[in-house]
């Protein structure tokens, strides 16, 4: 499957939001970059669907743009103005040419969701590869209101038990795009949460 990060060439804060090219286009997080709309129709001149890990400011902010542009259905766990299809825990969802699974994921969120096939993952921002605060395996903040750290490590090990073998990308909401190993990265990642340590030095 083609996965194109349509936020690469962003100069202001946003999360990675990415293109499945294939028999089902679909975005996977709108970002926060503006033109994001004008990047995707370098790719495609429709798009099926929009997924939304969560819904953060720097995950759906262009989210209007795209809806405008495209007209597309968008999956999300919450109520939006612009979901037209609720994503439970355990529903599936094509994403490009992938059958994913919505494994429900909150800690940094409360109406987070990770999306897994056979072969590809999208954590959103519950596990990365790399995003600053570590390199192969770091896992989304938990110092902000509403987040919690246990949630999160229930969700990062709720996440390898529902992750099938094999897995060999791994596109997060933030650092970059990983190709390989993805349970080791986020077994790491977990093995770090664990510590319940500050991520960051100013936590």
């Amino acid at each position: 499957m083609e996965v194109v990060t349509v936020t690469a060439d962003a100069e202001t804060f946003t999360c990675n939001a990415y293109l499945a090219v294939g028999e089902t286009p679909t975005l996977v997080d709108a970002g926060a970059m503006p033109g994001v709309a004008d990047v995707i129709r370098e790719h495609t001149d429709a798009l099926d669907r929009v997924v939304l890990t969560h819904q953060h400011g720097d995950h759906v902010d262009q989210l209007d743009a795209v809806v405008e542009a495209f007209d597309p259905a968008v999956y999300a766990y919450a109520d939006h103005p612009h979901r037209t299809r609720e994503l439970a825990d355990g529903d599936e969802v094509v994403v490009g040419d992938e059958t994913c699974e919505a494994v429900y994921t909150p800690g940094h969120a409360d109406d987070h969701v990770s999306l897994v096939s056979a072969s590809s993952l999208f954590p959103g921002d519950v596990a990365v590869h790399d995003d600053g605060a570590f390199d192969y395996g770091s896992f989304g903040r938990t110092d902000y209101p509403g987040q919690s750290r246990e949630r999160l490590i229930d969700s990062i090990r709720e996440l390898l038990q529902r992750m099938p073998d094999g897995v060999e990308h791994m596109y997060s909401g933030h650092g970059d795009v990983f190709h390989g190993d993805v349970r080791d990265v986020v077994e790491t990642a977990l093995s770090r949460a664990e510590k319940r340590e500050p991520k960051y030095p100013d936590e």
